[in-house]
């Protein structure tokens, strides 16, 4: 076998000039073909690109999400100092804080606390019992949301707080009424949102769930509810907003014990500094609650990835 060394085919010349290697333009002198070449030619410089979110100054997140009150307070703080606010309006942040302490220390926050948070307990639960069942009564079933669908949007249209005087009459000036008013308020929001949730489920879904031999009771079970589930977090959140604005109201219905009681006192005496301790508690519990809703909303939703900023 036989192997070719033929030189490789070069191109022919078309364009009528003479091209030649050492001077490769044919108006320069005879001193350009003496001109050393030039050094290797660079390309441009790469620069490695780097995310804008890598290029800003961290910062801890505890820190962004404290900064908002902090400069309020000191704001709050700059005013009564200043004279702006005056005690009779608000008092300054150092004397409700001290103030705070004195009710912590003699037993009266604490407690009155403990009977607030027992009957939002109690009314949560009842109000998170009815409403869900009813949403999957009425989003399960076509009948059960002919039967029930159009009572409940009914129902919620009416402000609870307006139901206050018929629940005295019903249920006495006791616990009754106001677990009543705080079950009312939590259902509606529940219902809505699992309904939603349950009705937002894609129908592919139920397709796939029953071509693998799913039976009614497995759909619901690992398609359904799964799906319902975001939608049932989201209602819990709203649900507990709304349960610690109806203890509000319902702590002014004759209560002898709880927060509202002492602020209903507060107010009798003008006392603006405990009105502010109050609200200040009920913000905190509010918070921590919502708290609780979230870390148990990043444990069960694990399997669902989701925007979470940059």
């Amino acid at each position: 076998m036989s192997i070719s060394h033929a030189p490789p085919h070069t191109s022919t010349d078309i364009s009528g000039v003479s091209k030649n290697p050492k001077n490769p333009n044919p108006d320069d002198g005879p001193d350009s073909a003496s001109t050393p070449p030039a050094g290797p030619t660079t390309g441009p410089e790469l620069v490695p690109l780097v995310p804008a979110s890598s290029r800003r100054t961290y910062v801890p997140r505890w820190l962004r999400r404290t900064s908002g009150p902090v400069l309020l307070l000191a704001l709050w703080q700059l005013l009564s100092s200043t004279g702006v606010l005056t005690a009779d309006v608000l008092a300054p942040p150092v004397t409700i804080a001290r103030l705070a302490g004195d009710m912590i220390a003699d037993g009266s926050l604490p407690s009155a606390m403990g009977v607030s948070l027992q009957r939002v307990a109690v009314g949560l639960l009842f109000g998170t019992v009815v409403g869900t069942a009813l949403a999957l009564v009425s989003g399960l079933f076509r009948i059960g949301e002919d039967l029930v669908d159009a009572s409940v949007q009914m129902l919620r249209t009416v402000p609870f707080v307006g139901l206050i005087p018929l629940f005295i009459i019903w249920f006495g000036i006791g616990e009754a009424p106001k677990v009543a008013i705080i079950t009312l308020g939590v259902s509606f929001p529940l219902y809505l949102n699992v309904y939603a949730g349950i009705r937002g489920v894609d129908s592919q879904l139920i397709e796939a769930g029953e071509s693998l031999g799913l039976s009614r009771w497995g759909l619901v079970r690992h398609v359904i509810l799964p799906g319902a589930l975001p939608g049932a977090m989201t209602g819990l959140r709203y649900s507990l907003g709304i349960a610690w604005l109806a203890l509000v109201f319902a702590e002014q219905v004759n209560a002898d014990a709880g927060i509202g009681f002492v602020m209903v006192q507060a107010r009798d005496f003008l006392r603006t500094d405990v009105i502010v301790v109050c609200l200040i508690v009920y913000a905190f519990l509010g918070l921590i609650a919502d708290f609780i809703v979230r870390t148990l909303e990043r444990l069960l939703l694990q399997w669902r990835p989701t925007f979470t900023g940059r």
